[in-house]
């Protein structure tokens, strides 16, 4: 649905884009994560064709967003929730966007429905929270009835409720078949909404896998054991493990397996009260790629 292929973008001096390529697939939820600066929303830019590429091209159903008769009705975006008229009610934000598509009145209400916004549809843009603007954000993004979505930070201002909805809503929108691109700094969120990640850091594609891919990756076959046995570092290091504590009272293991670590405690009277594969989460998989790609760092507060 979405190709984006050897794009590269400068500002001046600044390399914004350095090759980036990546596709984002139908029936799936496609994370787009890296630092800040990293070139995330440049690349979005790029895709609706509001900044130029210097070399590369971004493609939408095979061709560029701006040769798109009726773009709303192939890709549906949300970059900016705050890019509104304070003054307009939502119902006439969103019914100047439908006309501009040849699409009517009937098709507004029915996002502002889907959406929850229903009850306010009448109420003044400017007066709405952040989190209400995003759900506007996204009924503009709808409103075409697209194959693909691509929306930028979507999570920022929800409340829990408002949560729990976005990652229902984000599955289902998959689950017809459509494509979403999603960019997050909310890797929980991310972890249990999407089916692919594209991990980018200083314009450039690090990782382009499956979330499961890469919790494997991560996880590498480490197994946690939970003891308050002072001696058991030294036994499992002296069986050729490689023995880390985690930070909350266990210990994480390599190069041994799970039932070769139990018995060796077991033999030497150790006790544990758990012993288990290491829960990777899509946040360590993020901070282990991203590590040398951080231009802003700020000083360790400890």
């Amino acid at each position: 649905m979405i190709v984006v292929s050897g794009v590269h973008k400068r500002y001046g001096p600044a390399v914004a884009l350095d090759g980036m390529t990546f596709e984002v697939r139908a029936g799936q939820v496609t994370g787009f994560v890296g630092p800040n600066g990293a070139g995330k929303s440049t690349t979005m830019r790029v895709i609706l064709g509001l900044d130029r590429p210097d070399a590369g091209e971004a493609l939408v159903e095979g061709k560029r967003y701006r040769e798109l008769a009726d773009p709303m009705r192939h890709l549906g975006s949300l970059l900016d929730a705050g890019a509104l008229q304070p003054s307009r009610t939502a119902r006439n934000h969103l019914l100047w966007l439908a006309h501009s598509q040849g699409l009517g009145a009937r098709r507004v209400d029915e996002v502002l429905e889907q959406t929850g916004l229903a009850d306010v549809a009448r109420r003044r843009a400017g007066g709405f929270s952040l989190g209400m603007r995003q759900r506007l954000g996204i009924a503009a993004a709808l409103l075409g009835d697209p194959p693909a979505l691509m929306l930028d930070e979507p999570f920022n201002g929800m409340d829990p409720e408002g949560i729990i909805w976005m990652r229902g809503f984000l599955r289902s929108l998959a689950g017809q078949g459509r494509a979403v691109l999603v960019s997050s700094h909310l890797m929980g969120e991310l972890q249990g909404t999407a089916d692919h990640v594209v991990v980018i850091g200083r314009g450039r594609v690090i990782a382009d896998a499956t979330v499961a891919a890469l919790l494997s990756s991560v996880a590498g076959g480490r197994i946690t054991v939970r003891t308050q046995a002072p001696e058991a570092p030294e036994i499992l290091a002296a069986a050729g493990a490689s023995v880390a504590p985690t930070g909350d009272g266990a210990l994480s293991i390599a190069g041994l397996p799970a039932e070769s670590i139990a018995g060796l405690l077991q033999r030497n009277n150790v006790a544990f009260s758990e012993l288990a594969a290491h829960r990777a989460t899509l946040e360590d998989a993020y901070l282990e790629l991203t590590r040398d790609a951080v231009d802003y760092r700020a000083e360790d507060p400890r």
